[in-house]
C-alpha cells in the first residue's frame, strides 16, 4: 500500500534533547510521542522507515554546568545521555538509533560538512568585537555574561535572554555586564568567525516554503513567513569555546563549530552510524520523505537554517514536513527546568510503575499540536479513570470475563450476524480511514480520539445486546455477540498500537495474537473459533485523589 506517491521510504528525525539535564513531560508531549506514533504507524503499514535521534552534547550550558560542578563536560554529557536514553526507552520511543553528538562519527561528519561549505566559498569570514574575560583569558559566549535587563531591571539576566521577563536581548544591551567566570567586568576584543549568509537564500526559501509548502501547519508556516518577511541576517557557525568540535581550518585554535550548526548534522551522522554503507539513500535520494518532529522553539533551525545548510552543501534532500508542536505548560505555568517546575520522566517511571501508557495517553489527548496546552494532575486522573479505565479497559475486561464465564476462555463460534451486529461493525471499521487521515496529517490527538470512539462502540454493543441476560437455551446468540466483541478487541490492538504500545502488547499476549499489520484491520476472523484466550489482569489502574494531592504538593513544594 503506497500512501506517499513518489516516496519509497520515510526518514523521521526527532529534535536532539540537550544533555545538560534529564527530560520532562513537555519534551515527551511535544516531540517524542508524536514522532513515535508516526514511526509505529508507518511500520505497521509495512513502509520502510528510519527513526533517528541522539543527545545534543556541545555548547555553553554544558560547559557552564561542568564548571559549576568542577568536572569535565564529558562527565556531564555521559551522565545525562544515559538518563535521557533510558527515559525515552522506558516510554517506548522506538528509535532505530539513538546516538550522540560527541561520537567520533559525528565529529568527523560535522567537520567534513563545514569544510565543504568553507571550500565552496559558502561561508563569510568576519572580524567582530566580542566580550572577553582578560583574567580567564576567555571570549565570553552570551551565557557567560550576566547583567541588568534594560526592560525589567532584573539584575541577573543572561546575555541572550532575561529569564525574569522572558525577553530575548543582545548581550550589548545589558547594564553592568559581568563575566560569570571571574565576576569581573569584561572588555571588548576583536575575534574572527565564519557566518552562514542566510539572506542569500531568501528568494529560494520564499519559493520553497511559502509557495511549495502551504500544507505545513499554520504555526510553522506563519513563523517561517514572519522570519522571511522581517529579513534574514548572517548567522555565525563558529564560536570561541573549548567544548565542541574544533573548527577544521589550519591555524585556528580555541574555536569550535557553533552548537546550532553541528546539532542538526547529528541526524546525518546518526544515519551514517546505523547504515554506514547505505546512508545516502536516506539523505540524497529524492524518493525518501524527510520529516522533522520538533518543538516550536526549533522551527527556525529546521525550516530555514538547516535547509540552507543542506542547500549550500548540495546533494541533500530537504524536509517534506516539519510538524512542530507548541509548548506544554504545567499546572498553569510554563515548564522551567532551571526552577525545577517540571515532571521528570525518570521520576514518573519510579512513582507510577507499569503506567507508561497512562501518561502517553493523557499527553496525546491533551497534545499542544496547534496551541499551548496545560497538564494538570487532576486532568491526568480524570482522563485515566474516565477514559482508559472506564471505556477501553472496561470493554476489554468485560469481554474477557464473559468469555471465560460462558465459554471457558475459548473463542465461541459465530453464527449469522444480525442487522444490529452488521451496523455496529460497519460503524466500527469505517473509522479506519478517518484515523489514517488524521495520522497522515500529523493530527495525533484527533486520531486518538477516534480510536477511543472504537472502544465506546464496543461498550455500547455489549450494553445493547445485554449478553449476560441471554437465556442458556439461546446461547448461540451469546456466542455470536462475544465472538464479534473479541474480533473488535483484536482489531483495537492494531489501531491503538501506535498510541499505547505497552497496553496493546498485554492484550495481544492474552489473546495469543502477535505480529498484526495495519492492513489487517477490518478482518473478522483474526481470532478463530476455539482459540484459547487467557485470563486478563486489569489493564489500567485508577488514580486516587490522594495520589493527585501528593503530586500537586510535591510540585508546589519543590525548590529550585
Amino acid at each position: 500500500m503506497d500512501v506517499f506517491g513518489k516516496y519509497r521510504r520515510v526518514l523521521i528525525t526527532a529534535a536532539l534533547p540537550y544533555a545538560n539535564g534529564p527530560i520532562h513531560i513537555g519534551h515527551l508531549a511535544g516531540v517524542y510521542i508524536p514522532a513515535d506514533i508516526y514511526a509505529r504507524y508507518l511500520r505497521l503499514r509495512g513502509e520502510e522507515v528510519l527513526f533517528v535521534c541522539g543527545s545534543d552534547e556541545h555548547g555553553v550550558p554544558i560547559a557552564l554546568k561542568a564548571m559549576e560542578e568542577c568536572v569535565t563536560p564529558k562527565k556531564i554529557v555521559d551522565r545525562y545521555h544515559r538518563i535521557i536514553k533510558k527515559s525515552l526507552e522506558d516510554f517506548g520511543i522506538t528509535f532505530d538509533i539513538y546516538s550522540r553528538t560527541s561520537s567520533s562519527i559525528h565529529r568527523h561528519t560535522a567537520s567534513i560538512f563545514f569544510r565543504c561549505l568553507y571550500d565552496k566559498g559558502k561561508l563569510v569570514e568576519k572580524i567582530t568585537d566580542q566580550y572577553y574575560d582578560a583574567r580567564a583569558r576567555l571570549f565570553l559566549a552570551d551565557r557567560y555574561i550576566i547583567g541588568t535587563c534594560r526592560l525589567c531591571g532584573y539584575k541577573y539576566a543572561y546575555g541572550d535572554q532575561c529569564e525574569s521577563c522572558g525577553s530575548s536581548i543582545s548581550v550589548t544591551d545589558l547594564l553592568n555586564p559581568k563575566s560569570i567566570v571571574t565576576n569581573t567586568l569584561p572588555e571588548m576584543k576583536k575575534t574572527k568567525h565564519w557566518y552562514l549568509p542566510l539572506d542569500n537564500y531568501t528568494k529560494w526559501l520564499k519559493k520553497w516554503i511559502l509557495e511549495e509548502h502551504k500544507e505545513w501547519k499554520p504555526n510553522v508556516f506563519g513563523q517561517c513567513k514572519s522570519w522571511l518577511n522581517a529579513g534574514l541576517s548572517d548567522r555565525a557557525v563558529t564560536r570561541d569555546l573549548d567544548w565542541g568540535i574544533p573548527v577544521p581550518i589550519e591555524g585556528v585554535e580555541g574555536k569550535v563549530l557553533y552548537v546550532w550548526f553541528d546539532a542538526p548534522i547529528g541526524y546525518i551522522s546518526n544515519t551514517i552510524e546505523f547504515f554506514p554503507n547505505d546512508w545516502e539513500k536516506w539523505w540524497k535520494d529524492s524518493s525518501t520523505k524527510l520529516v522533522h518532529f520538533i518543538g516550536k522553539d526549533n522551527i527556525v533551525f529546521h525550516c530555514i537554517i538547516f535547509p540552507v545548510m543542506l542547500k549550500a552543501h548540495g546533494g541533500y534532500i530537504l524536509p517534506n514536513n516539519v510538524p512542530a508542536s507548541e509548548f506544554l505548560n504545567l499546572e498553569g505555568k510554563k515548564i522551567s527546568t532551571s526552577r525545577n517546575w517540571a515532571i521528570w520522566l525518570h521520576e514518573y517511571i519510579d512513582e507510577f510503575p507499569g503506567q507508561e501508557d497512562s501518561l502517553r495517553y493523557v499527553l496525546i489527548a491533551n497534545s499542544p499540536e496547534n496551541k499551548d496546552s496545560d497538564f494538570t494532575w487532576k486532568d491526568f486522573q480524570i482522563r485515566n479513570n474516565n477514559e482508559l479505565v472506564a471505556i477501553l479497559g472496561n470493554f476489554i475486561n468485560r469481554v474477557s470475563v464473559l468469555t471465560h464465564k460462558y465459554f471457558g476462555g475459548n473463542v465461541p463460534f459465530r453464527e449469522k450476524l444480525t442487522s444490529l451486529d452488521q451496523c455496529v461493525l460497519n460503524d466500527f471499521f469505517s473509522k479506519k480511514i478517518i484515523i489514517e487521515n488524521w495520522l497522515e496529517q500529523y493530527r495525533f490527538r484527533d486520531a486518538l480520539k477516534e480510536a477511543m470512539n472504537l472502544a465506546r462502540i464496543g461498550n455500547k454493543y455489549l450494553t445493547d445486546t445485554e449478553v449476560w441476560k441471554i437465556a442458556d437455551k439461546i446461547s448461540i446468540r451469546r456466542a455470536t455477540v462475544l465472538n464479534v466483541a473479541l474480533q473488535m478487541i483484536v482489531n483495537l490492538t492494531i489501531i491503538f498500537d501506535p498510541f499505547l504500545p505497552f497496553t496493546t502488547a498485554k492484550i495481544r499476549k492474552f489473546l495469543h495474537k502477535e505480529n498484526l499489520k495495519w492492513n489487517q484491520f477490518g478482518e473478522m476472523d483474526l481470532l478463530k473459533a476455539g482459540d484459547q484466550i487467557d485470563q486478563l489482569n486489569l489493564l489500567f489502574v485508577k488514580v486516587e485523589d490522594e495520589t493527585v494531592e501528593k503530586h500537586v504538593r510535591k510540585l508546589f513544594n519543590t525548590k529550585s
